[in-house]
């Protein structure tokens, strides 16, 4: 790609955008870095842009800006549907993504992971599995790790193993992805994408550009990627993971699958092969089992792998310790866990958590509302969970759609919500950070949720001095909204931030 003397538009300057500005200008390019957020909230960024000789456009979009480019990059976090971009197109500006410019530079093969859930433990574990095989192997994309920030690294030998959300996907071009993974498909982003089926197809171009030589892991049990599978543009060989046995709601039979414990695989040669106890996953429920399963499909069709090399990558499994913010066992104070779910961002990732536990838990929930619906989470909080704490900007929402379900409280702060959500616990309890909500109505994204959480949590056992037998049992009535504290904060819609520029949940 040249772009010597080019003039290109970087929108949204979190990571993503900082790092495709660094790409552009080592390669010639002249940058205009553009965020709606002011300077005030992106010293780093700012700072950063201006060593490298950026030309700095922020607090707004001003249309003129984008129609007097050659190039405009996006950031995941900048809607493709906005006013200035529209004009932009209507002018012919190319317009890409962050990952669509770093494909055009990164050398090697890629494993893209995609899914509205599990997609970054699916891509570590890969990353961890191909590693273990031997494998030269890059980590990056949606997961933290801009891709264009690896685009120098990598070599004709290399597999870039690169977590793909709905946003970066919807406006790439040219990417290839050697590998295609579909951990699952349920409603999210809907705020963003307005509509499933839009949804949907942001995540189907995954597929974009596949031949015959290249493969698509699916999942089995799941009734949209069955539909996916079956659409147009979806040219690679398909091999299915269950978590129900061999059969699958798209007909085929799966070739990685959990029966009576066990995970099977009859890849790469057609004998069935033992590949793990589900027991020696070392991570909670049936979904951390497909994501081991699709990990391990992806690595067995990358490489090539004989059945024989499958042991060693049930050793990587076993002593794969998962990923922070992703059902993250934090502490125990008086008997009562804490876990950090942070990354649970939409309704289906809770769901798949509170699934995880048997009773006795205590879960927080809350945040910016992605036009969800709480109400699928009513059956398995009325069954397991004794007290629901509510924080961010769809409290009322989430109280609204689970009334009478369970006793709910409010807390204004994540400090209060842990400590709330301690005094209501006894020994034996669990207390469960799951939002099913973005992060950006009180914190920068889900990372910096998950670590204001821990760190309540250690502050809470470092002072905690309360035996558990004294706390007692919460009494609170099924449906309840018991105010915040004295002196919070109502939560509402007008709360939000709007700044376009932070990677999405």
């Amino acid at each position: 790609m040249k772009l010597a003397r080019k003039k290109v538009l970087v929108v949204g300057l979190a990571r993503s955008g900082v790092a495709a500005a660094r790409l552009l200008v080592k390669h010639g390019a002249s940058v205009i870095a553009n965020d709606a957020r002011a300077g005030d909230r992106l010293a780093d960024s700012v700072a950063e842009l201006r060593a490298m000789g950026a030309e700095l456009s922020l607090g707004g979009h001003p249309p003129d800006l984008f129609a007097g480019v050659d190039l405009i990059v996006l950031s995941p976090g900048v809607p493709a549907d906005l006013p200035a971009l529209d004009r932009a197109r209507a002018a012919g500006v190319e317009m890409i993504s962050e990952v669509e410019l770093a494909s055009r530079f990164l050398r090697g093969r890629i494993i893209g992971i995609t899914g509205s859930n599990g997609k970054t433990t699916t891509t570590t574990l890969t990353g961890e599995l191909m590693r273990a095989l031997g494998c030269d192997v890059l980590v990056g994309g949606n997961i933290g790790t801009p891709l264009t920030s690896l685009a120098e690294q990598a070599t004709d030998g290399t597999w870039t193993v690169a977590e793909f959300s709905s946003f970066q996907l919807e406006t790439i071009q040219s990417l290839r992805v050697n590998v295609a993974v579909v951990t699952n498909i349920t409603p999210d982003h809907l705020d963003r994408h307005h509509t499933f089926d839009n949804y949907v197809r942001a995540k189907h171009r995954i597929f974009l550009n596949q031949s015959g030589d290249d493969w698509a892991i699916l999942n089995g049990q799941d009734q949209a990627i069955a539909e996916m599978s079956r659409a147009p543009g979806v040219a690679s060989k398909q091999v299915w993971f269950s978590s129900r046995g061999p059969a699958t709601v798209a007909g085929a039979n799966a070739d990685l699958y959990a029966r009576d414990g066990h995970v099977y695989t009859t890849l790469p040669g057609g004998a069935e092969t033992h590949v793990i106890a589900l027991d020696e996953i070392p991570l909670r429920g049936m979904h951390n089992a497909e994501n081991v399963m699709a990990a391990v499909g992806a690595t067995l069709c990358a490489t090539g792998a004989p059945a024989s090399s499958i042991p060693v990558l049930t050793e990587a499994i076993r002593l794969f310790k998962g990923v922070e913010h992703r059902m993250e066992l934090v502490t125990a104070i008086g008997g009562v866990e804490f876990f950090n779910d942070s990354k649970a961002t939409n309704v289906d990732s809770t769901l798949k958590a509170l699934e995880s536990f048997e009773e006795n838990l205590i879960v927080i929930l809350g945040g910016k509302d992605k036009d969800s619906d709480y109400r699928v989470l009513a059956p398995v909080i009325g069954e397991r969970v004794k007290l629901v704490v509510l924080i961010g900007a769809a409290a009322e929402k989430i109280a609204g759609q689970l009334e009478g379900v369970a006793p709910m409280i409010r807390a204004e702060s994540m400090e209060a919500a842990v400590s709330r959500a301690f005094d209501a616990a006894s020994s034996g309890d669990k207390v469960l950070l799951a939002p099913a909500c973005a992060s950006f109505d009180m914190f920068d994204n889900y990372e910096h949720r998950g670590r204001v959480f821990k760190e309540a949590v250690r502050k809470l056992a470092g002072s905690n001095s309360v035996p558990a037998s004294a706390r007692g049992e919460f009494s609170g009535r099924k449906g309840e909204l018991a105010p915040a504290e004295s002196g919070a904060t109502e939560f509402s819609a007008d709360n939000v931030s709007r700044g376009h520029a932070r990677l999405p949940d």
